[in-house]
């Protein structure tokens, strides 16, 4: 696919409306997608998805990238009686209007949800609204909320923030939704890419295994390693992220190998190895961007597969205003990634696919380094 068609790909997908357990319009894109491009898809009976395109040695280690297809969001529980906020103060005083509850879900400080203009995806079309009440919380976050909207919504309907499709700014992509949905777009972007003439037919498996419910603790990522449904101890996985902003990790300065997050580090050797790819790639590709840094800003799931002696590394880009809060204004705000840095990051994920067979765990080239440095200057340590 060409930039131009990974860029169309990236706005379309991060304009597909999500919350943790409300995935299922991410998943109805990725069934049509994986048809279209003649993948292999397996579902567990968690919802998770795997996505494979085969390589021409079966029993080489597969890469499996892995991204998360939620957000933080709302899902509509029921409608409830008016309470005795004004209709005419919330500017909704409409025929039809009325009250829902509705869960929320995911890590967004509750001065950010009280008062949002929020809006619901439901079958027969839109509907906005305004949250009035959070009901119950939990460490200043929303767990649910009252929100008064223009039409009755059905229980289940997705809720998010109103803060518009995926559009293009300069050099980057606003949209209500890019973690992780542009990280989803991302790992689909370079699945479908066809090796070229020069280029062999990949060795290993190719694979993107898509999450859900990361918001609340990557819950999907556990069961498909507690259950052993679509992972295999051999996998080579790669957590993708989009990681908030760090002074160390900024937008525009390219994709980023996170080495750790907020509570673990990750594979040493995986992630050296994919250190020395981005290093060639840089040399063959002038265009070609990446930054090395600890992102402490949460929790992602390569910690989670490292806690259960899977080998796993992370890659991500920098993501502006987290989970759609403008720390400087406090007020909500679209999401931003910077479009040469999601560009980069599948342009390593390509390479990495034609790569990953060469990945020993025992890091040979390094030791192979660090061995001749240690035969040049031994002779140094003799004391007599």
């Amino acid at each position: 696919m060409p930039k131009a068609a990974d860029l169309q790909l990236l706005k379309l997908v991060t304009s597909i409306p999500t919350a943790p357990f409300a995935e299922h319009r991410v998943y109805a894109f990725v069934d049509s997608f994986a048809k279209k491009h003649k993948l292999r898809l397996e579902k567990d009976r968690f919802g998770n998805v795997l996505l494979t395109r085969p390589g021409i040695n079966r029993k080489a280690n597969r890469l499996v990238l892995v991204a998360h297809t939620d957000h933080p969001g709302m899902v509509a529980q029921s409608m409830a009686e008016p309470t005795m906020a004004s209709p005419a103060k919330s500017g909704l005083a409409k025929s039809g209007s009325g009250e829902l509850i509705a869960y929320f879900r995911g890590g967004v400080t509750s001065s950010f949800v009280l008062g949002a203009h929020v809006r619901f995806f439901t079958d027969s079309g839109e509907v906005v609204g305004k949250v009035i009440e959070i009901l119950d919380s939990k460490d200043d976050r929303p767990t649910v909320v009252l929100i008064r909207v223009k039409a009755s919504v059905p229980a289940g309907s997705i809720g998010m923030f109103d803060l518009g499709e995926a559009k293009v700014v300069g050099k980057r992509l606003h949209s209500r939704v890019c973690d992780d949905l542009a990280g989803v777009s991302s790992a689909l972007a370079a699945i479908a890419r066809k090796p070229g003439k020069s280029t062999a037919e990949n060795v290993a498996d190719f694979c993107v295994l898509l999450t859900r419910g990361e918001e609340v603790g990557f819950i999907g990522a556990l069961a498909a390693v507690k259950y052993k449904t679509l992972v295999r101890k051999s996998d080579l996985l790669v957590s993708i992220e989009c990681s908030a902003e760090q002074p160390v990790a900024q937008q525009g300065k390219g994709v980023v190998l996170r080495v750790g997050d907020r509570t673990s580090i990750f594979n040493s050797s995986l992630s050296h190895f994919i250190h020395t790819l981005a290093q060639e790639l840089a040399k063959e590709d002038k265009s070609f961007q990446f930054q090395r840094a600890l992102m402490p800003g949460g929790t992602c799931e390569a910690t989670a597969f490292d806690a259960f002696g899977h080998t796993a590394a992370a890659v991500c880009v920098a993501l502006g205003n987290y989970h759609n809060m403008n720390k400087a204004t406090g007020k909500l705000a679209a999401e931003t990634v910077h479009i040469d840095d999601w560009h980069n990051m599948v342009e390593l994920f390509v390479a990495l696919a034609s790569r990953v067979h060469e990945f020993r765990k025992s890091n040979p080239v390094l030791r192979k380094k660090l061995t001749k440095l240690l035969s040049d200057h031994e002779h140094l340590l003799n004391v007599k």
